[in-house]
């Protein structure tokens, strides 16, 4: 950016495979509701006219010289971004202008880290998605500590020096949101949800939901393991040590005696009780240092 160029306060950034269709009318939508917004548009080896459908509406294209993943593209935004904040939405349709709009009045109004945009249960996901959804909620609001509304919403508007802090953790497929999520959660980073009306998208989805949802899972643990870790080991350690005494007491009862199996389901608990609390003390030198840097 040229030093005697206004500063630039937002940035929208749009991840976009193949979303001609949809930009060609949320774009003109986003320049009259955000005028003085830097739009980014990041073509994700798209093999329509994605790119040509920015041209006329003055946005930057990040291209991408082949398919990187859904997270790959938010990266590469972010990371070409010059706004004080950045905004994320899907460019196949779902999120709408003045959406985001709602949430951009609400993050100026309040002392705001990050604010996300969350469906309504009655949105246009199959019945299996959104029961998916509600079990990733309820599992990060515990791994967390903070009640989850929507954790995969990719509508959401946050600070870029906080976002980017997080930017090699996140994965290069679907799961950003979650990512991101989480990580300012556990890093005591304000959040907030808004309601939101997801419209019906364009196209098909390039989700695949079996695949999408164990990595899900994997990220949920992973974050959880990383910034509380024992919220992840405890109950480990918990449910070894339980099935070590339940064991113990039938062969007790049955044999009189203790066995070889309830003296390492014993050792196993207490290793992973250990391990859960070295790596607690390894997270908060973590966050001291990130402190003093």
């Amino acid at each position: 950016m040229d030093m005697t160029d206004p500063p630039v306060e937002l940035s929208i950034i749009l991840p976009a495979l193949n979303e001609a269709r949809s930009l060609e009318f949320l774009l003109p939508e986003l320049k009259r509701t955000f005028p003085d917004a830097e739009l980014i548009v990041v073509d994700d080896g798209s093999r329509d006219d994605t790119e040509a459908v920015c041209e006329p509406n003055g946005c930057r294209v990040v291209s991408n010289p082949y398919r990187m993943g859904n997270g790959a593209a938010i990266k590469r935004g972010a990371r070409a971004a010059n706004g004080k904040y950045l905004a994320m939405m899907d460019a196949d349709g779902q999120h709408r202008a003045e959406d985001l709009q709602r949430l951009w009045k609400r993050f100026q109004s309040e002392d705001l880290d990050m604010i996300v945009g969350a469906r309504y249960r009655g949105d246009h996901a199959s019945v299996f998605r959104r029961f998916g959804n509600f079990a990733f909620n309820r599992l990060a609001s515990w791994m967390t500590g903070q009640k989850i509304t929507d954790l995969t919403s990719g509508l959401r508007i946050c600070k870029a020096q906080r976002f980017r802090e997080f930017l090699h953790l996140l994965p290069n497929g679907f799961s950003y949101p979650t990512t991101s999520t989480m990580a300012f959660f556990r890093s005591g980073y304000s959040v907030a949800y808004e309601p939101i009306d997801v419209q019906q998208r364009e196209g098909r989805s390039h989700l695949k939901i079996w695949r999408e949802g164990m990595r899900f899972l994997v990220i949920i643990f992973k974050i959880g393991a990383l910034y509380s870790p024992l919220k992840f080991f405890l109950p480990i350690s918990v449910f070894l040590f339980l099935t070590a005494t339940l064991l113990y007491g039938y062969t007790y009862l049955e044999n009189g005696r203790f066995t070889n199996m309830s003296a390492l389901l014993y050792m196993t608990s207490l290793l992973t009780f250990l391990i859960g609390m070295v790596s607690e003390q390894i997270t908060s030198l973590m966050f001291a240092r990130g402190e003093r840097e």
